[in-house]
């Protein structure tokens, strides 16, 4: 009997073989559906979502930096505007001495009324000449007629051969005289043919010196071409400025777009119109905003940095370079949360409508930029200068 029992299996009497067997197959079989749920998953993540967008992080903001120069050369009065405060297109901004561009402005004024008074005395003159030509005129007739008379007088020696020269003298002084009225009518008459009081030459020269004097006084009032915020002020009161200088800028942070710099691998599937999202660290992933894609840049970053990449020289190593894609963002969500010029962010563009252009067709014929401030400054120096001329036209005679 002991024997018989010393002969049977330690693991038969215990059950733990065909147990521990089975666990394992269980565990494989769960750990290989777990994989394959894994796969499938992440294939249809892929399928579905992945390779439906491109996404970066090398993405910043970025606006136009409105640069607020001098015009004219002066000395600071006055500094109406700082570092974060808001302006309005057409406000003030900075205040320049007007004493020299006042004097300038007397002295080109004075010289358009003297242009127009002097331009009247010329045409007075001319007035005068043309007088002194019919005088000459009737001069020449009235010694022809002298001697019309006396020729047959001197047939029947009625009168003196030497009373005939006289005639024929008279004669030939008048029509010399006629002549020489008719050569200054022309010369006086040369200044002011063919043009007004208003429009001759000589007073559009002093106009457009009076108009030039007059901008360049309004030019010391230095205004904001554009709504947006101050930023970088380096001008300050008692400064002498000249035309150029940078005294400030303006960001307008309205229309504002972020440059993604995507790597050239991923930009197969990139075109024009294409949807983004953009989420910007200052908000976090809470807040998105809405865009698309406008152009894509000429060429990597490294093609326009300082010192390009010389790689036909030494060792070489491939770099994966990137691309700035310009995404525009919606102006609604920026009126919501609104963002700064150089802030982080990042973009996803979906890349499922491929049908859009990778480059641009053609130009654009709209205005990138534009303000209204100095359009009204050539129609009001034009109005102080015709009040000028018409102030020395004198009063018409009747």
């Amino acid at each position: 009997m002991s024997a018989t029992a010393s002969d049977k299996p330690l693991d038969n009497d215990s059950g733990n073989a065909p147990k521990d067997t089975g666990k394992r197959r269980r565990a494989l079989v769960i750990a290989l559906l777990v994989f394959v749920l894994a796969a499938v998953t992440w294939f249809l993540l892929w399928l579905f979502v992945f390779s439906t967008r491109e996404t970066t992080d090398d993405a910043y903001v970025g606006g136009n930096q409105v640069g607020i120069s001098a015009q004219v050369p002066g000395i600071v009065t006055g500094v109406f505007a700082d570092d974060t405060q808001l302006v309005k297109a057409g406000q003030l901004l900075v205040k320049l001495d007007a004493t020299d561009a006042d004097v300038a402005m007397r002295r080109a004024s004075s010289a358009l009324a003297q242009a127009v008074r002097q331009v009247r005395q010329q045409t007075q003159s001319a007035a005068s000449a043309d007088a002194a030509v019919s005088a000459r005129a009737l001069d020449l007739k009235r010694a022809e007629q002298d001697l019309k008379r006396r020729i047959p007088l001197l047939a029947e020696k009625a009168v003196a051969p030497e009373e005939v020269q006289h005639a024929r003298d008279a004669v030939d002084s008048a029509r010399s005289a006629l002549e020489a009225a008719q050569r200054q009518a022309d010369a006086a008459s040369a200044l002011i043919d063919g043009s007004e009081v208003a429009d001759n030459p000589a007073v559009e020269q002093a106009r457009a010196s009076f108009r030039q004097a007059w901008v360049a006084a309004q030019r010391n009032a230095i205004v904001a071409p554009v709504d947006g915020y101050v930023a970088q002020r380096s001008v300050q009161v008692g400064n002498s400025v000249q035309p150029g200088q940078q005294l400030m800028t303006v960001v307008p942070l309205h229309n504002l777009w972020v440059d993604a710099n995507f790597k050239e691998s991923q930009l197969r599937h990139v075109r024009i119109g294409q949807p983004a999202k953009v989420e910007a660290d200052i908000y976090g992933g809470g807040v998105e905003f809405h865009g698309h894609v406008v152009g894509l840049g000429a060429g990597t970053g490294s093609a326009f940095s300082l010192l390009p990449a010389q790689n036909a020289t030494g060792n070489w190593i491939k770099v994966v370079q990137r691309v700035p894609v310009r995404i525009a963002i919606d102006n609604d969500d920026l009126d919501k949360h609104p963002l700064r010029v150089g802030l982080s962010t990042n973009v996803t563009v979906t890349i499922t409508d491929t049908s859009g252009e990778v480059l641009a067709r053609t130009p654009n014929d709209k205005a990138v930029a534009q303000t209204t401030v100095y359009d009204d400054v050539a129609a009001k120096a034009d109005a102080a200068a015709d009040a000028i001329v018409k102030a020395n036209l004198g009063a018409p005679k009747i």
